[in-house]
């Protein structure tokens, strides 16, 4: 569609209403151990992977970095197999993109086991790629995730449009040089609102590949 050649999704927060149950997750892993998270540390584990997540607070919860990254991974795992929740508007965009052949991809700081996963329950939507967080040496916030995924579906990173919900995805795909649609899940992203490169929307009901299209100029 006009200059656009692929939209990249973010996954957690994005298109499945799973930022919420990551955030429960490791709020769960401090309990166990008698601590909490403050706002702060709420803030930085948001649209982080489960290593970045485990260095983060592994010290805080007085836990071995790799024994808390195994138990945050497997955590996740098993509650999203219980039940995925897509974000309002999500499959009606994937519908409309595909029904105009534009190549999508998903492209998450989660482990490539459960980007699998969930992308299988996203209503037949099939992604022309999948990304999770092992398979970049570098994830979210970094822009190796969004560079590698424009370059498997052939796409110059400036004619992207990347859809996402956090600031570390946001800051990503803005490092890789694509154009931003922001969706606030559990983080405002009002800090964004004056880059040129970012276009903010309050939920996907509000978007269309038209809208997509536009950003891309």
């Amino acid at each position: 569609m006009s200059g656009m050649q692929a939209v990249l999704f973010d996954m957690d927060g994005t298109l499945v209403d799973s930022e919420g149950v990551w955030l429960d997750v490791v709020e769960a892993a401090a309990v166990r151990r008698g601590r909490t998270l403050d706002p702060e540390r709420r803030r930085a584990v948001t649209g982080r992977s489960v290593e970045d997540t485990a260095a983060l607070v592994h010290e805080h919860l007085d836990v071995p970095e790799a024994e808390l990254a195994a138990e945050l991974g497997a955590d996740f795992a098993a509650r999203l197999s219980a039940a995925v929740v897509p974000r309002p508007g999500a499959l009606r965009l994937l519908a409309a993109l595909r029904a105009r052949k534009v190549p999508t991809a998903l492209v998450s700081a989660s482990p490539r086991a459960v980007v699998e996963q969930v992308a299988a329950t996203l209503d037949g939507h099939r992604f022309d790629t999948l990304f999770g967080a092992e398979d970049t040496r570098r994830t979210k916030p970094q822009p190796d995730p969004y560079l590698a995924a424009a370059v498997a579906l052939g796409a110059e990173p400036t004619r992207c449009v990347a859809v996402e919900d956090s600031p570390a995805g946001v800051t990503s795909a803005l490092a890789a040089g694509c154009r931003v649609l922001a969706v606030p899940s559990t983080e405002p992203l009002v800090r964004f609102a004056q880059t040129e490169a970012v276009t903010l929307a309050g939920s996907l009901t509000e978007v269309d590949p038209e809208l997509l299209a536009s950003l891309v100029r």
